[in-house]
């Protein structure tokens, strides 16, 4: 079951792999789109993925948001915002402005929350050491 905050931003889902469904290839769609089901390869899109609780995903995944309850291997970047709900599993890098886990997940890799997707922040500033005034 959906977590409330996840129900309400996914909205109509468009498509739907469901459980006991396995495909492998490039996925690329508009609206919402769930998988419960096993995919592999790569997912690109400004709309909304939501992998419920079950389905494996192993891919690169380039997304506007995601809401995971599954589990993902792969890198993922969201321009918007992604969410990771108990009893979800994600090993790889995650790239997003916005980064929700909840209590009882499981996250290996790196986050990253540089802004929008694509855009760098700007480098840290370096502290100049301070240099005692000369005594006289």
């Amino acid at each position: 079951m959906a977590a409330p905050a996840a129900r309400q931003a996914l909205g109509e889902i468009t498509t739907l792999l469901g459980r006991g469904a396995a495909f492998e290839g490039k996925l690329t769609f508009e609206g919402t789109v769930r998988i419960d089901g096993r995919f592999r390869g790569e997912v690109f899109s400004d709309d909304v993925l939501v992998i419920g609780e079950g389905a494996v995903v192993e891919a690169e995944i380039d997304i506007g948001e995601v809401i995971i309850q599954g589990t993902v291997i792969g890198n993922i970047k969201a321009k918007r915002s992604i969410e990771i709900h108990a009893p979800g599993r994600v090993k790889g890098d995650i790239h997003t402005p916005t980064l929700q886990i909840d209590k009882g997940v499981i996250f290996e890799g790196r986050s990253f929350m540089e802004g929008a997707t694509g855009q760098k922040a700007p480098p840290p500033s370096v502290p100049r050491a301070n240099t005692p005034a000369p005594v006289k």
